[in-house]
């Protein structure tokens, strides 16, 4: 028995030498003294078993708390979780979630789905933060500019002839997943959508190898839209929101043009123009027009357009394009990204599941031909 006694000596004593520390500027100077002379009981007195129970009724008598001292230690805890939190998000890694489809199919924004498993509605909202959008017309007639509205959590009523349908998501983005216009003709029995609309992926961005190496080119990044101004005049921070994210396409000093739809670079000090994916092969994929890459769109206005104009991006400033070129709004059309509006990159999409999971921009194209664009995306998008 003297020998159990004794163990539970030694650990009393570490756990209150300890606590006599961590509470030293909370407790009063009498207090201290108390406490000290707790821990000379405990460790000089021949009888450890006397000893224990000494000092386990002395500690009884100091409150190092109040009344709440469970709430205090709560609180504690919480504070130094939110400061490691908080400090691991400014310095490491960084949350973000995509709301666009300019990076598609790289990264997704809010996007439609024809291929998920038939599963339980709560399950499928789970795994895949997905919603269910199916709707079949039921009498045939016309749909005009006017039938279809925003309705309640987040979705969208449309009319056609004397029947209303619900789907979910804006107006823009049912228009082109049920490919609606102003005065299409609906028949009984057509299927205005038979898929789901599923959430924008959700991924970490890293901000450390920034304080150490520049970007590179092919890096898919996170900016602010601090300072930078459309080509219509108007703060980007206005119209797209306070964070952009695309792909590095060209450094400080390259100069760039785009001949027929095809990015080609000549990069600082160099004497000629090469394709960009010679630069980097990140870029092959999106010039395989395969899975909804379609290079780089040329027949847009903006900072470059066709053959004949060429760019230099300034010094400290980067070219940023994004992977659904068509339907992406990009450093064409507001200009190079200055080096201090930079976050960090794209690390790791943790949410929902696909093929993206995992680090960003590992996912090679998908083995289907890319094909014509809807309105607003390509249709071969829905299959991923």
């Amino acid at each position: 028995m003297r020998f159990f006694a004794q163990r539970k000596r030694k650990k009393l004593y570490r756990e209150l030498h300890g606590l006599r520390h961590s509470q030293d500027d909370l407790l009063s100077p009498a207090e201290k003294t108390h406490f000290d002379g707790v821990l000379r009981e405990l460790r000089d007195d021949p009888d450890p078993e006397h000893a224990v129970q000494r000092a386990e009724n002395a500690m009884r008598s100091i409150n190092l708390h109040g009344n709440f001292g469970w709430l205090r230690n709560l609180l504690d805890l919480l504070l130094v979780v939110g400061a490691v939190a908080f400090g691991l998000r400014g310095l490491f890694f960084q949350p973000f979630r995509i709301p666009t489809s300019s990076m598609q199919p790289t990264l997704y924004g809010i996007h439609y789905r024809t291929n998920l498993p038939r599963i339980p509605a709560f399950l499928k909202t789970v795994l895949f933060g997905a919603r269910r959008a199916e709707a079949t017309v039921k009498h045939g007639g016309e749909i005009t500019a006017a039938a279809y509205h925003p309705g309640v959590f987040d979705t969208c009523s449309l009319c056609i002839g004397s029947d209303c349908y619900d789907l979910p998501g804006d107006p823009a983005k049912v228009g082109d997943y049920a490919d609606l216009f102003p005065g299409k003709i609906f028949r009984a029995g057509d299927k205005l959508a038979d898929g789901d609309l599923v959430i924008g992926d959700h991924l970490f961005v890293e901000r450390f190898s920034l304080y150490f190496a520049p970007p590179r080119r092919g890096d898919v990044m996170v900016f602010t839209t601090d300072g930078l101004v459309s080509s219509d005049g108007r703060p980007l921070a206005e119209t797209g929101g306070a964070y952009y994210i695309k792909r590095v396409a060209a450094l400080p000093g390259d100069t760039i043009k785009l001949e027929n739809d095809h990015l080609f670079v000549r990069p600082k000090n160099a004497g000629n123009f090469v394709p960009v994916e010679e630069l980097d092969p990140r870029f092959e994929k999106v010039y395989s027009g395969k899975g909804g890459y379609q290079g780089h769109n040329s027949d847009m206005s903006g900072m470059i357009r066709y053959g004949k104009e060429e760019y230099s991006v300034p010094e400290n400033h980067y070219f940023m394009l994004g992977d659904n070129s068509r339907f992406s709004g990009d450093s064409r059309f507001f200009g190079s990204v200055p080096r201090a509006n930079l976050v960090g990159r794209a690390f790791l999409v943790f949410w929902p599941l696909s093929r993206r999971i995992g680090l960003a921009d590992h996912a090679d194209a998908l083995d289907l031909p890319t094909g014509e664009p809807r309105r607003a995306t390509f249709p071969v998008m829905w299959e991923q």
